[in-house]
């Protein structure tokens, strides 16, 4: 019955189509990037032009895994966290909003339950939303560059920090730091769902979630408060891109993984707790 349950969830968040916007906007994106990188002769010059003044002969690492990668740190900064803070907003208060959740609950089922597999459907929404931006990156790339050259990553924040792996290791890793990014979506989703469990309309719930993402980015950058990172949320957020590395701080990722569960958790527990003394009727 839990699974005939969750299947009916998925359904049901499957079956909006405001639900693809967030699929097709990703694709879209991916699909932008790779053209102007292939035909737009200055963004190509600079591509170039930053492999090889790193030392590295920039014809080997104009690659698919190098253009997936510069398009995974785009778009997990940006069009990643607006999706699944829409989606978690949604779940609750979209329903709320339509009329349809006094319906809902006057079925055997608890509150407790129903939220538990509303924030589940949400999970796998998450996780099919980081699938689709890894492989629409590798597809697309694959399609414009050439395969099986090697991997250059050069982080934003920090020119000087490079990532330099051959096609086997590359792969590796990039399939390793998007299964990693899926905490981070679960995360921000859980984020906005806790909100969608209050009195409050669907874009108000996702908006919230994403005003804390952003003020506590914000405060991450600030140089002055450096020493407190290991106190922001994206410090370990952010952790997928430590795959990136030329070596890996498994202690940091086991460390962000492990709090990243703490925060979903929390989140959603907080919002049950909200829920459960809510009341549906008036």
């Amino acid at each position: 019955m839990f699974f005939y349950q969750l299947k009916n969830e998925l359904w049901k968040l499957f079956g909006k189509k405001r639900t693809y916007i967030g699929f097709s906007m990703l694709l879209l994106a991916q699909l932008i990037i790779i053209l102007m990188l292939r035909f737009y002769p200055p963004a190509h010059r600079g591509l170039t032009h930053s492999i090889e003044a790193s030392g590295f002969f920039g014809a080997q690492y104009i690659s698919m895994l190098t253009i997936a990668t510069i398009m995974a740190f785009v778009l997990a900064y940006t069009l990643l966290p607006l999706y699944v803070a829409l989606v978690g907003g949604d779940l609750v208060s979209k329903e709320y909003e339509d009329g349809t959740l006094r319906m809902i609950l006057s079925r055997p089922v608890s509150r407790v339950r129903l939220l538990f597999l509303k924030w589940l459907a949400g999970v796998v929404f998450s996780f099919v939303l980081v699938v689709s931006l890894a492989a629409g990156g590798l597809i697309f790339s694959g399609l414009m560059f050439p395969i099986t050259g090697g991997s250059f990553t050069q982080f934003p924040d920090d020119p000087t920090n490079i990532g330099i792996f051959p096609f086997q290791e590359g792969l590796q890793r990039f399939l390793l730091a998007h299964a990693f990014m899926v905490l981070k979506a679960v995360t921000i989703m859980s984020l906005a769902f806790m909100f969608s469990c209050f009195n409050m309309k669907p874009a108000a719930a996702a908006i919230l979630a994403l005003s804390i993402i952003l003020i506590d980015r914000i405060l991450m950058e600030i140089p002055f408060f450096h020493d407190l990172k290991e106190y922001f949320l994206g410090h370990y957020l952010n952790a997928w891109q430590t795959f990136y590395f030329q070596h890996l701080w498994y202690w940091h990722l086991v460390e962000s993984a492990a709090m990243l569960c703490a925060f979903s958790l929390t989140f959603l527990i907080i919002g049950l707790a909200v829920f459960q003394v809510r009341d549906i009727k008036s």
